[in-house]
């Protein structure tokens, strides 16, 4: 086993984390950074503290959203892990059940 694994394998471990908690960071992240999803024209202003978001782990969520942007969520959770600053990770750990929500807060622009 690597050492990649391991350490993702410890992270998951320690914090009950799985898979799906990371890809559903990832696509929090993604809306965080662009809420009109990418919609040429639209922009719109979100306080992300209505969201419980504190503002300097909103900086680093749309810092994560704008490098992950177009990515698929599925992204190996020791990378993710390693780019959240403390602050960012202490609200994901607290929040990572709830992760899934931003989609439906946000929908696509194109539904009916």
């Amino acid at each position: 086993m690597s050492q990649e694994n391991n350490e993702a394998i410890k992270i998951q471990e320690l914090y009950k984390l799985k898979p799906v908690h990371f890809a559903d960071l990832i696509r929090a992240v993604q809306l965080i950074f662009d809420p009109a999803r990418g919609m040429s024209g639209i922009y719109r202003e979100v306080d992300w503290k209505d969201f419980g978001i504190p503002d300097d782990v909103v900086e680093n969520l749309k810092a994560l959203g704008k490098e992950y942007r177009y990515a698929s969520p599925h992204i190996p959770p020791e990378i993710i892990w390693s780019k959240l600053t403390p602050q960012a990770r202490i609200w994901f750990l607290e929040n990572k059940e709830d992760l899934w929500q931003f989609e439906e807060f946000f929908p696509a622009l194109d539904e009916d």
